[in-house]
């Protein structure tokens, strides 16, 4: 059974509360089917394997795009913490996921990580990334009463 958005949501800053406690950026995404099964969660990996796209959300549409047909991924929806960067959303876009759901934005996320180089943040909304492209992919976002809550994991992680 399907659930409320919200409820997604405040899981993926579960996740993304334990990517910060495995020594990563704070950032968690996950994959929903569209009967509400949570099918993948996915921490960031950047700083853990030195890997600059390590991106919650890139790590899991590209680990989606190898378990799931494309067909199967229209139907899904990928929940995040904040609003997909630049990279994600083209990651997304390939991947053939339909759906992008996100609690805090891309703006919000700036506000947190100022210039620190872990973090180069885009002003780039997701949505305009996809508008670009030749696929309808629905974006629900953000969450105002949600986006403290996603941005308190990252209070105290970044050096602005």
């Amino acid at each position: 059974m399907y659930r409320e958005h919200e409820y997604y949501l405040k899981r993926c800053i579960e996740v993304s509360k334990a990517s910060r406690e495995h020594g990563n950026t704070p950032f968690g995404a996950i994959l929903v089917d569209e009967d509400g099964n949570i099918l993948l969660e996915q921490e960031n990996v950047e700083i853990s394997t030195h890997k600059s796209t390590g991106h919650a959300e890139t790590q899991l549409a590209e680990k989606a795009s190898t378990m799931y047909s494309k067909d199967f991924l229209w139907k899904c929806t990928l929940y995040t913490t904040a609003e997909p960067c630049a990279m994600c959303a083209g990651c997304i876009y390939w991947s053939n996921i339909g759906r992008v759901v996100y609690a805090m934005t891309e703006k919000d996320l700036l506000s947190l990580t100022g210039s620190d180089e872990q973090n180069p943040t885009f002003d780039l909304p997701c949505r305009d990334v996809f508008a670009r492209g030749q696929k309808d992919i629905r974006v629900i976002g953000p969450f105002p009463e949600l986006a403290p809550l996603a941005a308190e994991v990252h209070r105290g992680f970044w050096n602005k």
